[in-house]
């Protein structure tokens, strides 16, 4: 019997101060909501629902790709059993379980839902929860328990008296219910310190009906910790990229210094890829089997196939780099780049829509943008294609074997033949036949004597 699930993202958090809703902050490279609804279908729930309030249209908008979710609005916050109340719009006719789970806890595990649905059914209870024991429980409700060890209520901090306090076991806020849950929440009333609709309240009115309230208790706390701040996110941020680095170490993949390493969970990763220390890995970044990135390099929604290179402090972003390539140190691959096999580019390089044929080279200081770059043609330092005439961008074409001198500027659009010579320091705005040599500078002269006769004149000025 399939479950639903409905993820509680109403709240302000305005402990974050920022003007973006606290679910739709990026974590590793996802919404932060984003982990909490993957984990609901991961559980195999047969529906899942966000109740959203504050920025609602911000994180509709963020999920409005996604085929199978609903989207329900808590207009006012009045508590948690108010928020989870706006869902019974969408699952009345649903005959349960029910799953309850909070928006801002994106390390809870798809398993763990498994095991509060299990746990009902088992017990043949009308209400489960997840409770969590922790030395410092500061900030929670208290779950507290009769002689028998049945949970008798939960008491939030702010209601709780002194000996309540002292109670480890709390409650995360993740829920597990029966049918009857919507008749169930028409009985919470808010006569506590906050004026609000507290969901642990439904503790007691299960009680009181006669339906049992069973519990599982979680191994982990790390898998409950929520995130109200900053510095929360980052502890968490910290969690799920302990969990990468160990899955990818334990799949062949060498870290050295794994501490420093960033990566998302997009990111694909070979046997015998290296990653030094400082590496960052972002959005849909592929690396083949024995690929090496060098320190402090960077590479967003990149491709890189087996034993190629990245070297250290280079910027790629939406490029692609065959077998046996490399770039850097200190080269910028923008969005379609592409390095064909051992094609090389060096030092303060800039590629940006360009191909470079295999054994290509541009060594260093150059920018290859809107161009096309053909087998063993080599790219001296300083060259630029000049490709945007200030309203439309052109191309350039550069054959195979063909050699561009130092500092040359090739004005698109234009073509250069098959072996074909740019002397350095040319402005080249016409085709080059193959195999011709191409200069187009001023003829040098020398001015004998000019520094003494300059020297001279300034000084009799003075």
């Amino acid at each position: 019997m399939a479950h639903a699930v409905v993820i509680l993202a109403a709240g302000l958090g305005t402990r974050m101060k920022s003007k973006l809703p606290k679910v739709l902050h990026p974590l590793l490279g996802k919404p932060l909501v984003g982990y909490c609804i993957d984990a609901a279908f991961q559980s195999g729930a047969e529906r899942v629902v966000v109740v959203v309030g504050h920025g609602a249209e911000q994180v509709r908008q963020a999920f409005a790709s996604h085929p199978r979710l609903v989207f329900v609005e808590q207009k006012e916050q009045l508590g948690t059993a108010h928020a989870l109340a706006q869902a019974e719009a969408v699952l009345a006719d649903f005959p349960g379980p029910i799953v309850v789970t909070q928006g801002d806890t994106p390390l809870t595990r798809p398993e763990t839902l498994k095991g509060l649905v299990e746990v009902l059914r088992r017990e043949q209870a009308g209400m489960a929860l997840l409770t969590m024991r922790l030395p410092d429980p500061t900030g929670y409700g208290r779950i507290v328990r009769d002689e028998k060890g049945e949970i008798l209520r939960n008491v939030e901090q702010k209601d709780a008296r002194p000996e309540e306090l002292a109670i480890q076991e709390i409650n995360p806020g993740v829920y597990c219910f029966d049918a009857s849950l919507w008749a169930m929440l028409r009985r919470v009333d808010n006569q506590n310190a906050a004026g609000e609709y507290y969901l642990p309240d439904l503790i007691q009115i299960y009680r009181a009906a006669g339906q049992k309230v069973a519990s599982l208790e979680a191994k982990d706390p790390e898998e409950l910790l929520g995130v109200n701040s900053r510095a929360q996110l980052a502890q968490v941020e910290a969690v799920l990229l302990g969990r990468l680095r160990a899955h990818w170490m334990a799949q062949g993949v060498r870290m050295v210094l794994p501490e420093t390493v960033y990566l998302e969970p997009s990111v694909e990763l070979a046997p015998d890829v290296v990653l030094w220390p400082g590496v960052v890995l972002r959005g849909q970044t592929r690396l083949g089997e024995g690929v090496e990135v060098g320190a402090y390099a960077v590479l967003t929604d990149t491709t890189v196939e087996p034993y190629a290179k990245v070297k250290s402090h280079s910027v790629c972003e939406g490029a692609y780099i065959e077998q046996g390539a490399d770039a850097g140190p200190f080269a910028r691959l923008r969005p379609g780049a592409y390095l064909e096999q051992e094609a090389h580019v060096g030092n303060f390089v800039e590629v940006k829509n360009a191909r470079l044929g295999r054994r290509a080279k541009a060594g260093h200081l150059a920018y290859l943008g809107d161009a096309e770059v053909g087998e063993e043609s080599n790219i001296g330092a300083g060259v630029i294609t000049a490709n945007y005439d200030g309203v439309r961008k052109h191309k350039t074409t550069i054959g195979k074997r063909a050699f561009v001198g130092s500092n040359s500027v090739l004005i698109a659009p234009v073509t250069l033949g098959d072996g074909a010579f740019v002397a350095g320091g040319s402005a080249i705005n016409q085709d080059v036949p193959a195999e011709a040599l191409a200069i187009a500078r001023e003829r040098q002269r020398n001015i004998e004597g000019y520094r003494r006769r300059r020297e001279q004149e300034t000084s009799g000025a003075g």
